[in-house]
């Protein structure tokens, strides 16, 4: 039970730098992009699709696509960064009981 679980803390961490890795290659491809064309916006934006909507959609009408796409890659790895963070201290601290 203890080498299963330090193997699931290994693996998860592993994924964890894998899974940085790959959405900062997709979102440094998108980021280039709009740094070319000179989008500007900030992180409320980001984490506030209505202010989105309104204050950035409307002034980057041709960037639209790049945008969103952007900030659904910034959100997802967010997200999935949470889920192993959460996963890697639990089995750590199942680890710590079982020990």
């Amino acid at each position: 039970m203890y080498l299963l679980l330090v193997a699931l803390i290994i693996g998860l961490f592993v994924a964890m730098l894998f899974l940085n890795l790959y959405f900062r290659m997709k979102v440094l491809r998108v980021y280039r992009v709009l740094v070319k064309n000179r989008v500007e916006f900030g992180a409320s934006h980001i984490l506030n699709p209505r202010k989105m909507e309104q204050e950035i959609y409307p002034r980057y009408p041709q960037q639209r696509e790049n945008i969103a796409l952007f900030v659904r890659h910034i959100r997802y790895s967010t997200q999935m960064a949470i889920v192993l963070v959460v996963l890697i201290t639990l089995f750590g601290a199942v680890l710590m009981y079982f020990r």
